[in-house]
């Protein structure tokens, strides 16, 4: 790799750190070795191609495209970190990895009647606080919302509350929070 290709993929895997909080490489390693996965595989549940996934891994390739994918990942790093603390079984991670592969993104909050209409019972509020945080983790890193929750502290200290929370906190905490401001 000459000197340019190699300033390229530093400023590619820059802007990954400040897009998804870290190199995606580093990302799919740990995603990889916390679900017993390998890369073609990791592709398959993330809707990549094989290429595609080793570009982005490799800083060739920057930025995640497609919005769905980037929910994929964010439900991922959730089971992941549920896979790491015991919350999650191994089958039970294996199930829930065949359920990110199939979502599609789009609407990030379903509706009680969408829900119903789907044959589904209302959303557990676990599940309203992860499409939160995947909302949030879509749009900036855990640093860039922490820096925005500093910035707004001083003058919409729930707000900023919120925004720590829900978008660099744990789920835990955040269901908590949302709990105590229902109703």
């Amino acid at each position: 790799m000459d000197a340019e290709q190699q300033e390229a993929t530093a400023r590619a895997r820059e802007l990954q750190r400040s897009w998804y909080g870290e190199p995606l490489g580093a990302l799919f390693r740990r995603l990889i070795e916390d679900l017993g996965l390998n890369q073609a595989r990791l592709a398959a549940v993330l809707g990549l191609s094989a290429p595609m996934l080793s570009q982005l891994m490799s800083g060739q390739r920057a930025k995640i495209g497609n919005p769905a994918v980037v929910q994929r990942v964010q439900l991922l790093q959730d089971l992941s970190s549920q896979v790491a603390d015991g919350s999650v079984s191994a089958s039970e991670a294996a199930e829930r990895m065949e359920e990110i592969k199939k979502n599609q993104g789009g609407a990030v909050l379903t509706t009680t009647t969408q829900a119903r209409g789907a044959g589904v019972g209302a959303p557990t509020v676990k599940r309203v606080v992860r499409e939160i945080q995947s909302l949030l983790r879509s749009v900036s890193s855990a640093g860039e919302i922490i820096e925005a929750a500093d910035a707004l502290a001083p003058t919409h200290p729930e707000l900023a509350e919120f925004l720590r929370v829900y978008g660099a906190g744990r789920t835990a905490d955040a269901v908590t929070h949302y709990e105590s401001h229902q109703g």
